[in-house]
């Protein structure tokens, strides 16, 4: 396996409120079963597809909707290594050490709904919007670093 394919190629997505810009609102959604794992939405590119391309299959599959307008891309892949206890035969990260994210900024249409139940197997029990102060307590501690480095970017930019 190559440096690369050690880790899985995917997307996340930061998803703000339709209230953007007058209010600046992150969507966190909650891991199914995992007790304080509050995250972006995020998931893998599987085989030919773009990376725009999943990102809106991921948020259906994840939030129940693609209703949303792409305001930015973050320009690098960020990598992290899954934590040790996560490697297991038959999971869906095995053989890989982690991922490789693309990072889209988007905004929720005015009239989207949110629907957690759509997938057979649903990956979220609950979301909630949050400001930024609150993102950083509340998200998962692993992810924290990465949130920091693509709204640091996103805010510098001025699309946030």
């Amino acid at each position: 396996m190559s440096k690369f394919q050690e880790y899985r190629p995917n997307v996340a997505a930061v998803v703000l409120s339709s209230q953007h810009p007058k209010r600046v609102e992150y969507l966190l959604a909650k891991k199914k079963g995992v007790r304080r794992a509050w995250q972006f939405p995020q998931g893998g590119i599987d085989g030919v597809e773009t990376p725009k391309e999943a990102l809106m299959r991921e948020l259906r599959e994840e939030i129940g909707t693609d209703e949303v307008e792409i305001i930015a891309e973050y320009p690098e892949w960020i990598r992290y290594d899954f934590p040790d206890n996560n490697k297991k035969k038959g999971d869906k990260m095995y053989p890989f050490k982690g991922q490789n994210q693309k990072y889209f900024l988007v905004k929720l249409k005015k009239d989207a709904v949110i629907r957690l139940d759509l997938d057979k197997k649903p990956e979220f029990e609950d979301y909630t919007f949050v400001d930024e102060e609150v993102l950083f307590k509340k998200a998962l501690y692993m992810k924290r670093r990465a949130y920091r480095r693509v709204i640091d970017y996103f805010k510098e930019k001025g699309f946030i």
